[in-house]
């Protein structure tokens, strides 16, 4: 199985984990909702999930009512299919979830893996993240390296392409900064059990561990001038 295979599946999963769905909803949905999967086709889903039905972790379930059906069938045309999470599926997704190696650290499948953290334990999450931080301070320090020794080589505008991917980076690891101190501030308030409402105001770690910005959020959840969650789809920032 190739990695991005791999990803494709995961997501998947994770998506009916949620709620059953036909494949156009499906695809609708790993298109708006994860990005990573804008450039990828029918041709591209509808064998995963075949394959996630044979290893009996999705069932196919008729997805319109009968009459709707029939007239499909008059018509020639084929019948929605809706795909539904068995139980051995949702195992399956859960150690899925579980898994914190370097794979999960990587720019498509990291991205991929945010999108679930609602569903992951808040162990896991840190390891996810500190495990993505270290591999992005790694690429930093090299891209600094790299840039030390060529930079009487380079044009204005590569050097200026090569600064930008590097403040890319920067950007991430202080947005990975403040979601681990996020993360580590509400397991320390958990253990700690609750407090007086005067200590509470003003912490800035939510119950589940993310950011809780106030006055500086926009709708989307992700405060002004600061970034969201990586894009791999816009390319490496190598």
């Amino acid at each position: 199985m190739s990695r991005r295979s791999g990803i494709l599946e995961f997501a998947v999963l994770g998506l009916l984990r949620e709620s059953p769905m036909h494949g156009y909803e499906l695809r609708k949905r790993l298109n708006t909702s994860l990005g990573i999967f804008r450039a990828f086709s029918y041709g591209t889903l509808y064998p995963c999930l075949k394959t996630l039905v044979a290893n009996g972790w999705l069932i196919e379930e008729p997805g319109s009512a009968p009459e709707e059906a029939l007239a499909a069938s008059l018509a020639g045309r084929r019948a929605k299919i809706v795909y539904r999470l068995t139980a051995d599926g949702k195992d399956h997704f859960e150690e899925l979830l579980s898994h914190t190696g370097p794979d999960a650290w990587e720019d498509e499948h990291f991205a991929a893996r945010f999108a679930f953290f609602g569903q992951t334990e808040r162990e896991v999450r840190m390891r996810v993240l500190e495990g993505r931080r270290s591999r992005l301070e790694e690429r930093l320090e090299k891209m600094r390296a790299s840039l030390a020794r060529t930079r009487e080589r380079l044009d204005d505008y590569t050097l200026e392409l090569q600064r930008h991917g590097m403040e890319s980076v920067e950007r991430e690891v202080r947005w990975l900064n403040e979601l681990i101190e996020s993360e580590r501030a509400g397991r320390d308030q958990m253990r700690s059990g609750p407090r007086e409402p005067a200590e509470r105001e003003g912490t800035s770690g939510a119950a589940d561990g993310l950011p809780r910005h106030r006055d500086d959020a926009s709708p989307g959840g992700t405060p002004p001038g600061r970034p969201g969650p990586p894009d791999p789809s816009a390319g490496p920032t190598t």
